[in-house]
């Protein structure tokens, strides 16, 4: 009883900290995807459809690679700050 109320207060506070204004921000910096630049990206893009795409990303942020569209499906790779992957792994990218 006493552990379940721990942890009910825990997940109380990890869901205030989730829902609080401010609390999810865009990425800092620049990321291109097949040259075309997104300013402060965030969320879930599209990669190439035909040809494998190449992501640069010159942000604060690590970009995860995802195998199927709307980042879904597993991770095929990472792209990190201040690195340009081609070609990328994947169907579409998420960037926090």
């Amino acid at each position: 009883m006493r552990e379940t109320r721990r942890v009910a207060r825990v997940l109380g506070a990890c869901a205030a900290a989730l829902t609080t204004p401010g609390a999810a921000q865009a990425a800092s910096g620049v990321l291109f995807i097949d040259r075309a630049a997104i300013h402060d990206p965030s969320g879930c893009y599209p990669l190439g459809d035909f040809a494998p795409s190449e992501v640069g990303n010159f942000t604060d942020e690590t970009a995860a690679l995802w195998s199927g569209p709307f980042c879904g499906g597993r991770v095929t790779g990472l792209v990190v700050p201040g690195r340009v992957v081609r070609p990328a792994p994947g169907v579409s990218l998420y960037i926090q």
